[in-house]
């Protein structure tokens, strides 16, 4: 008689919440986790495939969040894992970005962080631990070029955020950290946008872009095996920046 194998359940504390799983790097994100055996509860305005459960809601709406972690909290169980990497891309100049365009870019990236750790941490820290994984950018480090302030702006507050974070959470069992990812080969880097063009890739020590699998490879590492990391980046951006 065989042994059917284990069923990786709530109880084993491997349930993720991962925002912008509709497309890029929350999707390889959210297939990486479910590869390795995690409960992934995908958010994200259009629908999720491949996870465990898909949720439509906006994270720049507090409530719609807490609406859905308490949808994940009740069908998966506990949240122990986030992953945070609903985001956007646009260029403007300093002298063209609108009020809504800078007002948005803060709520979609630092406000969509915040809502979902905020919703999910009071379980976390009950249970007596979790992984907290914020995606930034590459610009949150080095800067951008002409057209990018809003946007690293954006990033960078992200990553002070996250920074502070880990302090803050480091006693309640609660780890953060981020990852930092350069120009990424998904549909939100348009194809004529000049982060792909052969004059830029040719300074690249890799020569490419990088894939969205290789920073969901980096998320999945900081919730699954980087116990000892704590409010640390990691960088895969082909070389941009060494």
């Amino acid at each position: 008689m065989t042994t059917a194998p284990p069923i990786t359940t709530a109880a084993e504390g491997r349930v993720a919440i991962v925002t912008g799983t509709a497309s890029g790097i929350g999707a390889a994100t959210a297939a990486e986790l479910s590869a390795r055996g995690w409960l992934v509860a995908g958010v994200d305005r259009r629908p999720s495939y491949g996870c465990a459960l898909s949720i439509e809601a906006d994270v720049t709406d507090a409530d719609a969040v807490t609406r859905a972690v308490e949808k994940v909290e009740a069908e998966l169980g506990t949240v122990t894992g986030i992953v945070s990497a609903a985001g956007y891309y646009e260029t403007a100049t300093v002298d063209d970005v609108t009020e809504a365009q800078w007002h948005r870019m803060l709520r979609v990236h630092v406000g969509g962080f915040l809502h979902v750790t905020r919703a999910a941490l009071p379980g976390m820290i009950r249970r007596g631990g979790g992984a907290i994984v914020a995606i930034t950018s590459e610009l949150a480090v080095g800067g951008g070029g002409r057209g990018d302030a809003h946007y690293s702006a954006a990033k960078g507050a992200l990553q002070g955020m996250m920074r502070s974070l880990a302090v803050e959470l480091a006693p309640t069992g609660v780890r953060v950290n981020a990852v930092a990812p350069g120009p990424t080969d998904t549909p939100l880097l348009a194809q004529d946008s000049p982060w792909r063009a052969p004059e830029y890739l040719a300074t690249l020590p890799t020569g490419r872009l990088t894939r969205p699998d290789e920073v969901a490879l980096c998320a999945a590492f900081l919730l699954d095996d980087g116990t000892f990391c704590v409010g640390e980046t990691l960088n895969p951006n082909s070389g941009a920046v060494i």
